[in-house]
């Protein structure tokens, strides 16, 4: 199933006529508030309020292939990150390369980062850049290495399903990196990617206890663990409670709409959680990868086509 949801992802028939369908409309709404910066912004509130639970926001979108719509994608965030510290909000901004146009090449993507990332740094915020298809790791690298010698409210994803991320991670650790690891959602070949489930657990957790080390936490490292994996959790929680890691040297971050009552849960138990809120008018490929990392949630959708 995941390979065919990841395969739907891609298609540009599927993403251009399924989103018209009023089942696929009412089924992405349990994963997003809403298509506009003032819908993301309210959920935030909502929880922020509610739960006490700080969020991130992401204007989805990506493989921006004309400079004057990467720049608009850029003038966008600037304008949330004033927006963001307006309402007072623990909202940090969470962005696409590709959505910057770093398609086009790594200095439009570099020159719309550094843009988004002085006005966050502006308001006391933070930016975060997202990993995307393996062949973009390097130039994403190299933009996270060049632009966070002069911010450091600037993080930076890795993905545990790729063999290279052990690599990758050794390489950012003496920067004292802010780090969002994630299993990784995209489509690769088994001869750069774990293909089994357990493989790619198994190095989350590897990476996890990586980041959380001594010497990793000394030098700066701000770990955000991006899964909904409550054995995983549990698994982590255990390491760290034993290997006298604080809570507050880690915070789990999890889907809007997703696993609501362990977010509560461990809020509750006094460990970080912040939750991804993402808007936008182009949702179709990122809803499906959503669905193709918890194939569970399909059958959400499957209720949605129902008439009662």
């Amino acid at each position: 199933m995941r390979s065919a949801l990841l395969w739907v992802s891609e298609n540009k028939w599927c993403s251009t006529a399924l989103p018209r369908y009023g089942f696929v409309r009412r089924a992405v709404r349990r994963f997003m508030p809403g298509e506009t910066l003032g819908h993301a912004l309210d959920a935030a509130r909502v929880l922020e309020r509610g739960q006490g639970i700080p969020t991130l926001i992401t204007f989805l979108g990506e493989n921006v292939a004309d400079r004057a719509e990467a720049r608009a994608v850029a003038d966008h965030y600037v304008q949330a990150a004033a927006e963001v510290a307006s309402r007072g909000l623990d909202a940090e901004l969470s962005v696409k390369p590709t959505h910057l146009g770093l398609d086009l090449g790594l200095d439009v993507a570099e020159e719309n980062l550094r843009l988004i990332t002085r006005s966050a740094e502006a308001h006391g915020n933070w930016v975060w850049i997202d990993m995307e298809y393996s062949r973009y790791v390097d130039p994403t690298l190299d933009l996270y290495r060049s632009i966070r010698a002069d911010h450091a409210r600037f993080g930076i994803c890795l993905q545990s399903y790729l063999y290279r991320t052990p690599a990758d991670l050794e390489s950012l650790i003496p920067m004292g990196p802010a780090i969002r690891m994630v299993k990784g959602a995209y489509a690769e070949p088994a001869e750069i990617a774990f293909p089994e489930k357990r493989d790619v657990d198994q190095a989350f957790f590897d990476l996890t206890t990586r980041m959380l080390a001594p010497d990793a936490l000394e030098a700066g490292m701000r770990a955000g663990l991006a899964t909904h994996d409550t054995s995983l959790i549990a698994r982590i929680d255990e390491w760290a409670q034993s290997n006298g890691v604080p809570p507050e040297a880690y915070e789990y971050q999890m889907l809007y709409g997703i696993s609501q009552r362990e977010q509560i849960r461990l809020a509750g138990r006094g460990r970080g959680v912040r939750v991804l809120i993402s808007y936008g008018e182009h949702w179709f490929p990122w809803y499906v990868r959503r669905l193709a990392e918890r194939p569970a949630n399909v059958a959400f959708v499957v209720r949605s086509m129902l008439p009662w």
